[in-house]
């Protein structure tokens, strides 16, 4: 067992007494991803059973929802404590599944349905990842954060790559309805790890006049986390980093659904389509996590990390734009997410260590929530808007390369404001 443990903390790049919370956060991480990719090829056949043409109205809807639901969260942020407020959040996304389960089950309105579950998975998505991911900025210094947070990701892996072969492979014995109860099963085993971390984050305290609990108290009002955003410069780079990332990449996206739908009739073979890209992408996304991204991170900085994937933007906009098909927009498609789950995702992650508590829960959940979705709702628009110009897939990649531009800069600038920060 002592060697077992050498080798995880070698692997984890672990330090003495870190071994524990890297675990329990690593299975955490599983539980949640597994549970999410279980629901994602479900999300993605109900998307396009919709209708491809309709993805930009459930984009929007999607945003509208994060709208109405975020300043529910900074009211509940502004009055409940750490220990609280994470364990209730993934409560009621359990009990949203629930409901969906009965609805599926029931055969209520399929159409309808299957809208509001494309747009819920998404709203879903987002704001346990986000969470997550602000329990962990909050919990680990930025020290440990650029050691530790590469294998923590590895555990989201881990289950991305279990959720898509759980679906593959019970989605005939078990049925679409009963996949949901499956999902749960694994949000409330991450439930667990939760109550662990925040256990041994803020251990039963001694009899005395400070009420126990209080140095995890998050504090400020409802929109405080908004107005912190507008009056930093560091935060306002992260907004423009994620927009640049959702709506460049959201025409990837969206020209891949068309083109799937286009060539591939059957519901079937279009999920399982689906079902083995995630897989491809979560194979490099974990071996990325395990072995390059703390290293890089170690010798480049994060800056240098943030800069990877817009760079890979840049070079796949250049390759759909002289080859356009699909065999190039599935293989764009499977090396971005995975450069953007193994690399950009932990290092956008640890941009978040060097601020405040009320800005790690807050404003990152804003950035998360509503500023990705609003990106994904202004994709949206803006690729129908392109098509209606007559653009094919030549043409989007093209009119796409100076965002990446754009994008690539950014990444380099909010790494050398970490660097300052951190110092």
């Amino acid at each position: 067992m002592p060697r077992m443990i050498g080798a995880l903390g070698r692997v984890a790049r672990a330090e003495p007494g870190e071994t524990a919370a890297s675990l329990w956060s690593f299975a955490c991480f599983f539980c949640v991803l597994c549970g999410y990719y279980v629901l994602r090829p479900l999300r993605d056949e109900m998307g396009v059973q919709g209708g491809v043409e309709n993805l930009p109205w459930l984009f929007s809807a999607t945003f509208a929802a994060m709208l109405a639901v975020v300043p529910l969260f900074g009211f509940a942020a502004s009055r409940l404590r750490r220990r609280r407020l994470v364990p209730w959040c993934y409560l009621f996304f359990i009990s949203n599944v629930l409901v969906f389960y009965a609805l599926f089950r029931a055969g209520v309105s399929p159409p309808a349905v299957a809208r509001a579950f494309f747009v819920w998975v998404s709203v879903f998505n987002l704001f346990v990842v986000s969470l997550f991911w602000s329990l962990m900025a909050d919990l680990f210094t930025p020290g440990q954060a650029a050691r530790l947070f590469g294998f923590i990701s590895a555990g989201g892996s881990c289950g991305a790559l279990a959720g898509p072969a759980l679906t593959a492979s019970l989605a005939a014995p078990l049925g679409t309805a009963n996949l949901l109860l499956v999902s749960c099963g694994f949000l409330g085993i991450a439930l667990v790890c939760i109550h662990a971390l925040v256990r041994r984050a803020d251990p039963p305290s001694d009899p005395s006049p400070t009420p126990a609990g209080a140095a995890d108290s998050i504090g400020g009002t409802t929109w405080s986390g908004f107005a912190a955003i507008l009056r930093s410069p560091y935060l306002l780079g992260i907004v423009a980093y994620v927009l640049l990332y959702t709506v460049l990449l959201g025409f990837a996206y969206l020209e891949l659904a068309r083109t799937v739908a286009a060539s591939y009739p059957d519901s079937a073979q279009r999920t399982a389509l689906f079902a083995h890209l995630d897989l491809a992408v979560n194979v490099l996304t974990l071996l990325g996590q395990l072995f390059v991204v703390a290293k890089l991170v170690e010798k480049l900085g994060v800056g240098a990390a943030l800069a990877l994937l817009p760079a890979l933007g840049l070079a796949g906009f250049v390759a759909i734009g002289l080859a356009p098909g699909l065999a190039v927009l599935i293989a764009f498609q499977i090396l971005r997410r995975a450069a953007d789950y193994a690399i950009a995702r932990p290092a956008r992650e640890m941009l978040f260590t060097v601020l405040t508590r009320e800005a790690k829960y807050k404003s990152k959940n804003f950035i998360d929530t509503v500023v990705f979705r609003g990106g994904d709702a202004a994709s949206g628009w803006v690729y129908a808007a392109l098509k209606g110009l007559g653009l094919g897939m030549a043409g989007l990649a093209a009119a796409a390369i100076p965002g990446a531009i754009a994008w690539l800069a950014v990444g380099l600038w909010l790494g050398t404001q970490h660097r300052r920060m951190r110092r």
